[in-house]
């Protein structure tokens, strides 16, 4: 029941709703919801705008459309699944959710999250701070000899740029080179003490993807494609997003 109205997910009333499940295996189970409230009492966007998980899915069972397409909450969405994890019957909402961002004009979404992932998209690091590879390139090396100076334990410590052959092919939010450099250390030294094989990339090290969180999907394959075709041209056998 949502204002007075009996809902009947079976009916499929909403375009919207019949539209996501067209997309996801199975429908995204959307047509299985319980009322139990889990999704609700899990999200930490509950009560935000005057929405939550729970109320987002039963008025787009409902056919709001209108409604569900254009109530800003869906930016408050952190995507982190959560609602997924606690439901019993695994329904998929945080797809209504990306959904109900892509029906909006691009020009009208959220503009911190546009301008990062446009700036992403303007450098070969994919940085949403715009961080170029020869400036993340040049913190490391600093942070690196500044690291094996003071710590002794740390003097044959590595963090390379471009290993061919490594195990793992590592990214890097690039928030820490930019405005927190000493923040890269901790996990070159978990690396260190386990003997990891890893290397950064010097094209597409940026771990962030503010184009996936803006819905748009091209530019979100073209920042990820990005990371991937470098991590294949070093041969590493294994993409470890630090993200």
């Amino acid at each position: 029941m949502l204002n007075g109205k009996t809902i009947d997910l079976g009916r499929g009333t909403s375009t919207f709703m019949r539209k996501v499940q067209d997309l996801l295996p199975e429908g995204g189970n959307l047509n299985m919801c319980l009322t139990c409230g889990a999704c609700s009492a899990g999200c930490p966007a509950t009560g935000l705008e005057g929405m939550d998980p729970r109320k987002f899915l039963r008025m787009a069972a409902m056919g709001m459309d209108e409604e569900v397409t254009s109530t800003p909450w869906v930016w408050m969405c952190t995507m982190c699944q959560r609602c997924i994890y606690v439901c019993p019957m695994k329904i998929d909402i945080p797809r209504l959710v990306y959904e109900a961002r892509a029906s909006w004009p691009r020009e009208s979404r959220p503009k911190g999250i546009m301008g990062s992932c446009d700036m992403a998209l303007r450098n070969e690091s994919g940085s949403a701070m715009g961080t170029a590879p020869q400036d993340f390139a040049f913190v490391v090396e600093d942070m690196l000899e500044e690291c094996r100076e003071s710590q002794p334990e740390f003097a044959d410590m590595e963090a390379p740029i471009d290993k061919e052959g490594a195990e793992f092919f590592i990214n890097q939010n690039s928030r820490e080179p930019v405005t927190e450099p000493e923040e890269l250390m901790p996990l070159w030294k978990i690396l260190h003490v386990v003997g990891a094989d890893w290397t950064y990339g010097s094209k597409g090290w940026a771990a962030e993807n503010y184009c996936m969180f803006l819905a748009d999907d091209q530019s979100w394959e073209h920042i990820t494609r990005q990371s991937a075709e470098k991590a294949a041209a070093l041969r590493c056998k294994v993409f470890l997003n630090t993200e």
